[in-house]
């Protein structure tokens, strides 16, 4: 009786130097770019409340990323935070749901949480990103800021937890095609969630970089600016403030495209 020799499986193929620095290179590179728009957030609403634009100045990306923690450092406090409470929360939920003798309320706890998770996302949440008079009666700094994501946030958590207790079901008839392919469309309805939960965040955090830099202008204002330096300033556009003592000189327009000249900020 001939005797077949097995084929050994072929060995993975060696990674090179590029395609194992890429998977440390692409986060990081994310990771800077939200730190320096959320750093440029924060210095636009900055020097605007002085009636300076942000383009006449010319920053440096470091000088941009130096200001991303002041923007960021409390938001995302506050997010992981709450992050970790519904975690542990909804782990242990997870967990009791987990047991085969508790099939009947698995499926009334993800029902009854999609429902909850989507009505807190889109119905509850949205609606205040486009009319922020809903809000006025808490008070004009980040609760009326962060609130809105983090209910959004709270309901794409509980919706996407819903869909997880859904497709772990201990159910026989798991295997056929027909709830395998009602299984991707679950999948796909979760990786949406997950969408949707990145771009409440993103909007969230941008709005509270930029109030932000209004507030710590406003305090800047009021001690005087003691922390800066008086500078000249020479700008393209009239500027609008309100600081005092400042001197004003108008160079004409034979002195070139900065012919508004300041002194005393």
């Amino acid at each position: 009786m001939p005797v077949t020799a097995r084929r050994r499986p072929a060995a993975p193929p060696k990674r090179s130097f590029l395609d194992k620095a890429a998977y440390v290179a692409a986060p990081g590179t994310v990771v800077l770019g939200l730190l320096y728009y959320f750093g440029n957030q924060y210095n636009e609403a900055y020097y605007r409340s002085f009636g300076v634009p942000l383009s006449d100045l010319p920053l440096s990306i470091q000088g941009v990323l130096a200001r991303s923690p002041q923007a960021l450092f409390f938001p995302v406090w506050v997010l992981l935070v709450c992050g970790l409470i519904a975690l542990l929360a909804l782990g242990r939920l997870g967990h009791a749901l987990a047991r085969p003798e508790n099939e009947r309320r698995r499926r009334t706890a993800y029902r009854s949480l999609l429902a909850v998770g989507l009505l807190l996302g889109i119905v509850g949440g949205y609606p205040v990103f486009f009319r922020d008079d809903l809000l006025t009666f808490l008070p004009a700094s980040w609760p009326r800021l962060l609130l809105p994501p983090l209910v959004v946030a709270l309901g794409v958590t509980l919706a996407f937890f819903a869909i997880q207790v859904r497709l772990g079901q201990h159910d026989p008839g798991r295997r056929s095609a027909r709830v395998r392919d009602a299984d991707r469309l679950w999948l796909v309805a979760g990786a949406l969630l997950l969408g949707m939960l990145t771009l409440s965040l993103f909007y969230g955090v941008s709005r509270y970089a930029a109030m932000a830099g209004e507030a710590q202008a406003k305090v800047d204002a009021d001690d005087g600016m003691k922390r800066s330096p008086a500078v000249e300033l020479h700008s393209r556009l009239r500027l609008v403030h309100h600081a005092q003592g400042i001197e004003f000189e108008d160079l004409g327009a034979g002195a070139g495209p900065y012919r508004y000249q300041y002194r005393g900020f």
